[in-house]
């Protein structure tokens, strides 16, 4: 829920700016704004060497659901991404594994690429439990569909506990977690699916860090949070891979 209006459109311009001097080389790059900042982030998408994403949709198609954004209007809009079940979606607004696959299903029927995202918090890793949370967090959603669907799925890993917190995890854990995940979903599925599938870490990434990070075979980019609020670093983190 970060930055005003004015500001919102500056560091859009600026990234813009800044990618278009040097545009990215190994990856893709998604800009997710408030709701009410993606119909510039669209404008820009058009000049622009990012694509524009929403920061979650809502899990009802239509109708009478005062303050919802529906899969269909993010469509319309010709966004190209959402992010489903981040971190702050599940603690703050109590979103469940149940409400969670049925955004998922409203994205994939209107042709939204999900980023779903998956994490322990701080007492779950110190518990050592952090891989019963996440294979329970894949299984009870995205896990359960069919290799078609999931073929269009992006999987953003969040240790909760390193976000926000300038907690990174370190790079052999970053690693450990994304080649668990790679993993479940292979056991799934099957290789090809698994090698395919992109997986994201989001956690204090920053332009110090991010080049060790990315350098892992199994960290596919990242989901970055506070660093992208800044034009500079967030291109840095970019230029990473």
């Amino acid at each position: 829920m970060n930055p005003d209006f004015l500001q919102a459109e500056e560091l859009m311009d600026k990234v813009a700016e800044l990618l278009d001097e040097k545009p990215p080389k190994k990856c893709e790059v998604v800009i997710c704004p408030p709701y009410l900042y993606l119909e510039l982030a669209v404008d820009y998408v058009q000049e622009s060497n990012f694509e524009a994403g929403a920061q979650n949709l809502s899990s009802f198609e239509n109708g009478a659901y005062t303050g919802e954004i529906s899969a269909e209007m993010l469509k319309n809009l010709e966004v190209k991404y959402v992010i489903i079940g981040h971190s702050e979606r599940r603690k703050y607004f109590h979103e469940d594994d149940t409400m969670l696959l049925q955004k998922v299903k409203q994205a994939l029927k209107y042709n939204l690429i999900p980023i779903f995202c998956c994490g322990e918090v701080l007492e779950e890793r110190q518990g050592e439990k952090y891989f019963d949370v996440v294979k329970s967090q894949l299984s009870n959603t995205i896990l359960d569909l069919n290799p078609s669907e999931f073929s269009h799925i992006v999987i953003a890993y969040e240790p909760v506990w390193a976000i926000g917190t300038g907690v990174t995890a370190t790079s052999e854990q970053a690693q450990e977690m994304h080649a668990f995940i790679r993993g479940l979903v292979k056991e799934t599925f099957n290789e090809e699916i698994a090698n395919d599938t992109t997986i994201l870490y989001g956690g204090s990434c920053k332009p110090e860090n991010a080049k060790e990070l990315f350098a892992n075979p199994d960290v596919d980019g990242g989901l970055i949070g506070g660093a992208a609020l800044k034009a500079k670093d967030f291109v840095d983190i970019i230029h990473s891979f």
